[in-house]
C-alpha cells in the first residue's frame, strides 16, 4: 500500500484561519482607538473568514490537522483579544470576571483537546461549541454597535440595544460554562 502524501499545510482553509491574526490585531488596535464602525466591519470580515474557511475545507479540502488545530485558535486570539480589549470601554459590560470566565474556559478545552488527541481520539468541536462561539461573535458585535451608537446615533436607540447585548452576554456566559463543563465530561469519558 503506497503512503499517501501529507497535506499541505499552507491551503486555502489554513490561510483563511491564519488572516484572523492580522484581522485580529486591527481590530485591537480599533477598539483601543474606539473606532466603532470600522472595528464592527474589521470583526464581521474576520467572522466571514471562519465561515468560508470551514466551507471551503469541507467543500473542496483539504481537511488536515493543522487546520483543526488552527481554526480554533485564531478563533479564540480573535474573541479572547476582543473581549480582553472591550475591558476598559466603561460601559460595555465586559467586566474582568467575564472575560476570566470566556478565556479560562478556553484554556481548559484547550488543553482537553490536547490530552484526548495525543491519546489518538477524536475531540472536535461540537454544536454546543459552535453555539458558545456564535453567542461569543454576538457579544462582540452587540457591544461594537452599542458603543458606535453611543458616540453617533440617536440616544433613544441605546435603550433597545442594551438590554439586547446584555441578554446576548448572560446567554453567551451560560453556553461558555456549559459548554466547557460538557467538553470536561466528554474528555474524562474519553480518557478512562
Amino acid at each position: 500500500m503506497a503512503d499517501t502524501p501529507p497535506s499541505p499545510v499552507w491551503n486555502v482553509p489554513n490561510l483563511l484561519s491564519l488572516s484572523r491574526l492580522p484581522l485580529a490585531v486591527v481590530l485591537f488596535a480599533l477598539i483601543a482607538r474606539a473606532a466603532w464602525p470600522a472595528a464592527l466591519a474589521v470583526f464581521a470580515a474576520a467572522c466571514a473568514t471562519d465561515w468560508l474557511d470551514g466551507w471551503w475545507a469541507r467543500r473542496y479540502g483539504p481537511l488536515t490537522a493543522v487546520g483543526r488545530a488552527l481554526d480554533p485558535l485564531t478563533d479564540k486570539v480573535l474573541v479572547c483579544g476582543a473581549f480582553v480589549f472591550l475591558i476598559p470601554v466603561p460601559a460595555a459590560g465586559i467586566d474582568p470576571w467575564v472575560v476570566a470566565v470566556v478565556v479560562g474556559r478556553e484554556l481548559l478545552v484547550t488543553g482537553l483537546r490536547g490530552m484526548v488527541e495525543a491519546a489518538g481520539k477524536a475531540f472536535g468541536a461540537d454544536r454546543f461549541g459552535k453555539l458558545k462561539m456564535g453567542l461569543q461573535c454576538a457579544v462582540v458585535v452587540a457591544v461594537l454597535v452599542v458603543e458606535w451608537v453611543r458616540d453617533a446615533g440617536p440616544a433613544d436607540a441605546l435603550a433597545v440595544l442594551e438590554p439586547v447585548r446584555t441578554g446576548l452576554l448572560w446567554a453567551m456566559l451560560a453556553a461558555t460554562v456549559g459548554s466547557g463543563a460538557q467538553y470536561a465530561v466528554k474528555a474524562v469519558r474519553l480518557l478512562r
